[in-house]
């Protein structure tokens, strides 16, 4: 474990970790080790981190022993790998436990008082309790949220359940979260999502917006903001996790959305103002992102990182001229 002043964006990545994917595989794996060095030559004040792997216990908050099981010891059907979209092997098993394990790790410092941190990946929204799907292995929000109560609990046993958010702005309907948490009064699902893109069968969460093909910066920040209002009205988190995927931006080749760099980066800075605005701590992930050119997904990205840095200077700001406590990088 490590110390640091809370002085900079903390973010986690796992990109050292590269899937053994076939020639012409569709999925960008390269965009991450490339979103990694832009940051460091570019946006010095966000700190990384090698993510820890999340164990079988955290795992198992969420996903079944089987399915666990099953991606630990690659026993997964021929079936089951191409729902993923992955063909199994140690590196694959790997990546997808430090995915999640960034997740919480971002999760824990955003509330342990550094109010805001990322995860360089993840957003693996697609992932169900006993099954992968879409590119996505475990569902790191989904974990992340239940560790996050489960430590709450602990912390504070006087108190009611930890109230989580998870607002997901990848273009696609976050399907796996939605059926994990579909009992679960508190955690509050809200997607915004292109009506006739993958998956095609959607999973009722508690407020889905869909989107028309073709929807421009105006539409979808209106949208956005009418489902942040009614999320205000229905629900009042103690933990908001972001999945800010890159893939609603006109260039990219699964979105079908116009979307704009200048409207997702209103995006963010609107969803991280919510957050601030009632001073709720706020982990992100980049989620989805499949652009024609990778370089617009990773700038997309880029873009997220300054205003988050923006929104993290505020957090620092709480307490003029005291020094901040230290956050602990497990």
């Amino acid at each position: 474990m490590a110390s640091f002043q809370n002085l900079a964006v903390h973010a986690f990545y796992a990109d050292h970790f590269v899937l053994p994917l076939p020639s012409g595989h569709r999925f960008p794996m390269a965009k991450y080790a490339r979103l990694r060095e832009r940051l460091a030559h570019e946006l010095p004040m966000v700190q990384l981190h090698e993510a820890l792997a999340a164990t079988d216990g955290e795992l198992a908050l969420v996903h079944t022993p089987d399915y666990v099981a099953a991606i630990a010891q690659g026993t997964l059907t021929a079936a089951a790998q191409r729902e993923i979209g992955f063909p199994w092997s140690p590196a694959m098993a790997e990546r997808a436990r430090r995915s999640v394990g960034a997740t919480v790790q971002a999760c824990r410092l955003a509330l342990g008082g550094a109010g805001l941190a990322a995860n360089l990946a993840g957003g693996t929204h697609h992932a169900y309790a006993d099954k992968g799907s879409g590119f996505c292995v475990f569902n790191d929000a989904a974990v992340a949220a239940r560790l996050m109560q489960a430590e709450h609990a602990r912390r504070h046993r006087a108190r009611g359940p930890l109230q989580v958010a998870i607002v997901d702005l990848d273009v696609h309907q976050g399907n796996g979260t939605a059926r994990i948490f579909v009992r679960d009064p508190s955690v509050f699902t809200l997607s915004l999502h292109g009506a006739k893109n993958f998956p095609f069968r959607k999973e009722p969460g508690d407020l889905d917006v869909e989107l028309p093909d073709g929807c421009d910066d105006d539409a979808y920040l209106e949208a956005l903001q009418r489902a942040l209002d009614e999320l205000d009205q229905r629900f009042e988190p103690g933990l908001v996790i972001f999945l800010a995927g890159a893939d609603p931006h006109e260039g990219d080749r699964l979105g079908r959305l116009k979307i704009s760099f200048d409207g997702l980066e209103a995006r963010d800075r609107r969803v991280m103002d919510w957050a601030w605005q009632r001073r709720v701590p706020l982990a992100f992930a980049m989620a989805g992102g499949y652009g024609t050119d990778m370089e617009t997904t990773v700038q997309v990205q880029m873009n997220t990182y300054r205003v988050a840095l923006d929104y993290h200077a505020r957090w620092a700001a709480l307490a003029p001229g005291k020094p901040r406590a230290a956050v602990t990088v497990a």
